[in-house]
């Protein structure tokens, strides 16, 4: 049987873990010629137990950001004899040895950089290289495969476009467990707007918050969107002043909530309760978060550029991302028009369905045996 190697070290993150523990989970569930080894943090391989008897975790707690990795992971896979190892983010260990696949999520780190001129050329260079050197890069949505293809130059027949989906525990199409008590506990008892996710700038959260104090503006005298809020789940707000900045100069320091990162079931009731979800990303490698909302039954506000029309199609309302006053049309519409929500809603489900770990699972194997065949 051929030996698969796969870096899981990332298993319990939330962007690369979703990626790497669907499509493990997925891949134990079809029966295949390989035999796998999930190269996994000791603190990981417990819960890697339950996995078929053709996959087994091998513990190894080297960090891949330490540049100890770069020497000390390929001599470990060295002792476990892959014939092909699967390497799930662009952190390609320098004497890394093929043949080798490499999963590209998104490209942001070179379109926005470090604002560091010298370490952005390093980043560049050790980017590019560990993709020219693998034998197969798989990007998450067309816009990232073009990306790889333009910004780095690698050539289109390597390249190979498999699309990701919601994670498989996420309870689809507007289930789940009473959202009540989780949004009693944070004390939410107000219709909201929602936005969850990083909040680096490409992200776009100044302009959302911009967009949402001319909505309230627009709507304060509306029966029910008076009390409109905005609610932020993501990272600490204290690492990005640009964003207090802005609810500063809107005068929405009342009306904003910032919540940091929250347990999947808590995250989960927040999109299920919420009036619409705010997504205008100036740049996504594939957009889950969209996804997810439409799996909770809740309507979509985002923008039409990078990956963003391929995973939402024709099941969100579409705005200019760099233009306040588009968004704030977009989520106007999308409250008031009971229509157009219901409408969201259904293609909404319908989109989520495209999606599926099983057909990502499946073209990954695939592309294993297109490699050890060559």
């Amino acid at each position: 049987m051929p030996l698969i190697a796969i870096d899981v070290r990332h298993w319990r993150d939330f962007g690369y873990g979703t990626y790497i523990r669907n499509l493990v989970r997925t891949m134990a569930k079809i029966d295949c010629e390989f035999e796998f080894r999930l190269i996994a943090r000791s603190e990981d391989v417990p819960e890697l137990a339950d996995l078929p008897a053709n996959f087994k975790a091998l513990p190894y707690d080297v960090s891949d950001r330490l540049r100890w990795d770069n020497v000390a992971f390929p001599w470990f896979l060295r002792q476990v004899k892959a014939d092909l190892v699967h390497i799930p983010l662009n952190t390609v260990p320098w004497f890394l040895q093929r043949p080798y696949i490499v999963t590209i999520h998104d490209l942001s780190s070179l379109v926005y950089g470090f604002g560091n001129e010298a370490h952005e050329r390093l980043h560049r260079m050790r980017f590019r290289r560990g993709l020219v050197r693998a034998n197969r890069v798989i990007a998450v949505s067309e816009s990232t495969r073009r990306d790889v293809q333009n910004l780095l130059n690698i050539p289109a027949a390597r390249v190979r476009r498999i699309y990701n989906a919601i994670d498989g525990d996420f309870p689809e199409f507007g289930t789940g467990p009473d959202a009540q008590a989780t949004l009693d506990r944070y004390q939410i008892n107000y219709p909201y707007l929602l936005y969850a996710g990083s909040v680096r700038p490409q992200k776009n959260v100044a302009r959302i918050i911009e967009a949402f104090a001319v909505v309230r503006g627009d709507l304060e005298n509306h029966p029910r969107y008076k009390d409109l809020r905005l609610v932020i789940i993501g990272d600490e707000m204290s690492k990005y002043p640009n964003i207090r900045r802005a609810v500063l100069q809107s005068r929405a320091e009342k009306l904003v909530r910032f919540l940091g990162f929250l347990p999947a079931e808590a995250l989960q009731a927040f999109y299920r309760s919420a009036e619409a979800f705010v997504f205008p990303s100036l740049y996504e490698g594939f957009g889950l978060p969209p996804l997810e909302a439409m799996a909770s039954g809740t309507p979509v506000v985002t923008s039409g550029v990078s990956s963003l029309p391929e995973v939402v199609g024709d099941a969100a309302m579409i705005v200019k991302p760099e233009n306040v006053f588009d968004i704030a049309r977009g989520i106007k519409e999308v409250l008031l028009n009971q229509e157009l929500r219901c409408a969201l809603v259904e293609r909404g489900f319908e989109q989520v369905r495209r999606f599926s770990w099983y057909d990502t699972a499946q073209q990954v194997l695939d592309t294993y045996r297109e490699v050890l065949k060559k």
